[in-house]
């Protein structure tokens, strides 16, 4: 499965475009800015760049509310607002027609398993991952003498794609291939929905962007994360 540029090109606003289809019984606004439950994750997005779009933001958000937006471009804010970190990651997108093979067993991972999921990703910082996470997607695990050391998941879920997530390791069960091994499990489900698997990546974190390489992923473009935070002091009506 190939993506072609025109074909990815919902990939440049993802959260607004999981959020209006696949997502959609997640989503919080209207049909100018939407964002998840503050609980699932810490995404939001608007429809475009107009001041009215961020308006409708600044509502949503309310007063001192921040988000993540992540955007091919870095957001045109209007007045009121602040950008608080900006994250430069790769979005990297499964290029190739063949899954890659799994050499380790997994388990499903649960929501009675989410305190466990919740230490290991405190432990290892993969990004973003709430006690609600686990609903936007399938969640594998890894475990070694009972402890949970490996964990990978889907999250953003544009119409025709699905995010690979959190994908960590405990620092004592690094380098056994595990993490290979759960991304290349979700690979072969997502490409068997007829979806098109993707991911984001610190453009810092070269390691992880090789081994990705290796699983057939190819990055499509550069994406800004950035966090921002409304301004306002009350709320816009």
């Amino acid at each position: 499965m190939i993506v072609g540029q025109d074909q990815s090109s919902s990939l440049d606003n993802p959260v607004w475009n999981a959020l209006s289809t696949t997502h959609a019984s997640f989503a919080e606004g209207d049909s100018l800015a939407k964002r998840y439950p503050v609980d699932v994750a810490p995404f939001a997005a608007t429809r475009d760049q107009s001041p009215e779009s961020y308006r409708s933001l600044a509502r949503l958000l309310g007063p001192g509310g921040t988000a993540a937006i992540p955007l091919a471009t870095m957001p045109l804010l209007p007045d009121g607002w602040t950008v608080i970190r900006k994250i430069d990651s790769a979005q990297m997108v499964w290029n190739t027609q063949t899954p890659p093979p799994a050499e380790h067993s997994f388990e499903e991972l649960k929501p009675s398993h989410v305190d466990e999921m919740l230490a290991l990703v405190e432990l290892t910082k993969p990004g973003p991952f709430l006690k609600r996470t686990p609903e936007l997607g399938s969640y594998l695990g890894i475990r070694e003498a009972g402890q949970l050391v490996a964990m990978a998941g889907e999250r953003l879920k544009p119409y025709g794609y699905t995010e690979i997530s959190a994908v960590c390791t405990h620092p004592d069960y690094r380098g056994r291939g595990y993490a290979s091994s759960l991304v290349s499990i979700l690979i072969q489900r997502i490409a068997k929905r007829n979806e098109i698997p993707f991911l984001h990546v610190r453009k810092e974190n070269v390691d992880a962007i090789r081994v990705y390489e290796k699983l057939g992923f190819k990055t499509r473009r550069n994406i800004n994360i950035a966090v921002v935070k409304n301004d306002h002091s009350t709320q816009l009506s």
